[in-house]
């Protein structure tokens, strides 16, 4: 290991750490996701600074979001690793993610499940997310470009839906997308934003579980 890798999985560790503690603080079932196993394993083991702009590698392991372009960040260390262990992930799982971003989230779930299918809005988005993951050799993530709103019904159901943007409501379309017994991790609401968990029952009942306040980008629609 070089004398820079070694710095930066120092860093990670450390980044890690701070997550772990400021988890430690929070309600159970918080607590509970961050520690799913897998997940800050995970988060130690993927080079955060190779998703955002190289003038911003400096600040990669803030825990911190930071601004991708096009009105878009990648998520906060702790809601990336939050919204990841709330999926409950199973190494035969497929989950959809809607808003690649930069490719960071979708990164994180390769490490923990089969396949990700993840959808992004923004061209441009997308193309740098699949040079970033490809430069990585993660060949489980499965990219498109298209309105998340409407999921990916082809490659459905899905184990665990993750969306990392907010919506107004539960997409119903995306609900149908869940397999029985799936769970969904997605922020709800405009001004007031609660993480919540979606569960589809093994009998079709559909439950929610509000998870803690957070604050993100608005879920954008395509108007065609």
């Amino acid at each position: 290991m070089t004398t820079q890798h070694g710095k930066l999985a120092a860093v990670r560790r450390a980044l890690v750490d701070r997550i772990r503690d400021d988890a430690s603080e929070l309600a159970a079932d918080v607590r509970a996701a961050i520690r799913w196993p897998g997940v800050l394993e995970a988060i130690a083991e993927v080079p955060r600074e190779r998703f955002v702009a190289p003038e911003q590698a400096g600040e990669a392991y803030l825990n911190a979001p930071l601004p991708i372009g096009h009105g878009q960040t990648i998520s906060q260390p702790f809601i990336v690793a939050l919204m990841t262990g709330a999926l409950r992930p199973r190494p035969d799982h497929r989950v959809l993610e809607i808003g690649t971003g930069s490719g960071y989230q979708a990164a994180v779930l390769s490490r923990l499940v089969r396949d990700v299918y993840s959808i992004e809005i923004v061209a441009e988005l997308a193309e740098r997310a699949v040079a970033a993951l490809q430069a990585q050799a993660i060949s489980n993530v499965h990219v498109r470009i298209g309105d998340g709103h409407r999921g990916w019904p082809e490659a459905s159901p899905f184990d665990g839906i993750i969306v990392t943007a907010a919506a107004d409501e539960v997409p119903d379309a995306l609900v149908r997308q869940l397999k029985p017994g799936g769970r969904m991790v997605l922020p709800v609401g405009s001004w007031r934003q609660m993480l919540v968990v979606v569960t589809r029952g093994e009998d079709g009942h559909v439950s929610r579980q509000d998870l803690l306040p957070v604050r993100f980008v608005p879920f954008v629609e395509d108007d065609q």
